[in-house]
């Protein structure tokens, strides 16, 4: 078992999640239901799964939930991507939560295959 708080994709995936929260949170009302409420679904997932993770008692299995995360970051990603496409975020700020999400993707993934 590892202590998911001495983590540091743990904790740039909660800031990450906070990140999220903000930019959402100048998304139209109407998306509420929609790509607000998705991404921060997603974003949440990622340090939630990484502390899930950390709580089994086998490699495999925090491997797995180390999986789960990353399919969140890619499902953020392309959300982002249809955020800007309708025009809810700006260029500038899609590259720098993709830059962000992309870091924590790459660390999560050289973390997980050290368990195997």
């Amino acid at each position: 078992m590892h202590r998911f708080k001495d983590l540091e994709i743990w904790r740039l995936s909660r800031k990450f999640c906070s990140d999220i929260y903000i930019v959402t949170g100048n998304f139209p009302d109407s998306e509420k239901f929609g790509l607000t409420n998705q991404l921060r679904r997603a974003s949440v997932s990622i340090p939630s799964n990484i502390a899930e993770g950390c709580s089994r008692s086998s490699n495999k299995d925090f491997s797995r939930f180390l999986e789960i995360a990353i399919g969140s970051i890619y499902e953020i990603e392309t959300q982002l991507l249809i955020a800007l496409d309708l025009g809810y975020i700006e260029q500038i700020k899609l590259d720098e939560l993709c830059f962000n999400s992309d870091r924590i993707l790459k660390m999560t993934s050289k973390f997980r295959s050290t368990l195997k």
